[in-house]
C-alpha cells in the first residue's frame, strides 16, 4: 500500500463501521483505546436491529485473549460503571488519567484510528444522523504513524508524565483504575 493509500478520512456516521464494527471488534492481538469520554455506546450485535454496550464487546475480546488497555479522562457513563462493576476480565484493564483528551484507538498495532471521536456513541456514530456529532479522523495503516502514537500511548499508560503533572491535587492517585 503506497503513503496516498494508507490514511483513509472517516467523517460522522462511518466510524461505527470503520473504527468499531471493522477495527475494534476485529482484534485479535491486542487493542488499545485512548479517549477523553468513555460511554457504555449501544453497538449491533449482529442479530435482528438488537445492540449491546460496547463494554460487552470488549469484555467477549478480552476473554479469547485479545489484550485491552483503555485509557480515559473523565467518569465513566452510569452505564459503562454498571458494565465495568461485574469484574473486568483477565487482559483487560482500564485506566484514568485527568490530563487525558487524545482519542485513538489502535488494532493489533497494525491499524489505528487518530481523529475527534470519544468512545460513546455520539462520538462514535452509534446515534442517529440528528443525534450525532460531527467527527473526523483518519484511519491509517502506516506504520510509523501507528508506532509514534503507541510510544505515546505507552507514556501515559505506564505514568512517564506524572512526575510533571501539575494536576496532582485533582489526581492524586496516579493512573488510577476503577474500584471494582
Amino acid at each position: 500500500m503506497g503513503a496516498a493509500e494508507d490514511l483513509e478520512l472517516v467523517a460522522d456516521g462511518a466510524h461505527l463501521q470503520r473504527v468499531v464494527l471493522d477495527g475494534m471488534l476485529k482484534a485479535r492481538i491486542s487493542l488499545e483505546i485512548a479517549t477523553a469520554n468513555f460511554k457504555a455506546m449501544s453497538v449491533p450485535d449482529g442479530s435482528a436491529g438488537n445492540a449491546r454496550s460496547i463494554v460487552y464487546f470488549l469484555r467477549r475480546l478480552a476473554e479469547k485473549g485479545v489484550e485491552i488497555r483503555l485509557l480515559h479522562g473523565g467518569t465513566p457513563s452510569a452505564a459503562a460503571l454498571k458494565h465495568l462493576t461485574r469484574g473486568l476480565p483477565r487482559g483487560m484493564t482500564v485506566r484514568r488519567c485527568p490530563r487525558v483528551h487524545a482519542k485513538a484507538v489502535i488494532v493489533d498495532c497494525r491499524a489505528m484510528y487518530l481523529g475527534s471521536a470519544n468512545l460513546t456513541g455520539a462520538g462514535l456514530g452509534a446515534k442517529s444522523d440528528g443525534r450525532r456529532n460531527f467527527e473526523w479522523g483518519i484511519w491509517t495503516t502506516r506504520t510509523s504513524l501507528i508506532d509514534a502514537v503507541l510510544d505515546r500511548f505507552n507514556d501515559l499508560w505506564e505514568g512517564r508524565q506524572c512526575g510533571r503533572c501539575r494536576l496532582r491535587d485533582v489526581c492524586p492517585v496516579p493512573l488510577e483504575e476503577p474500584c471494582l
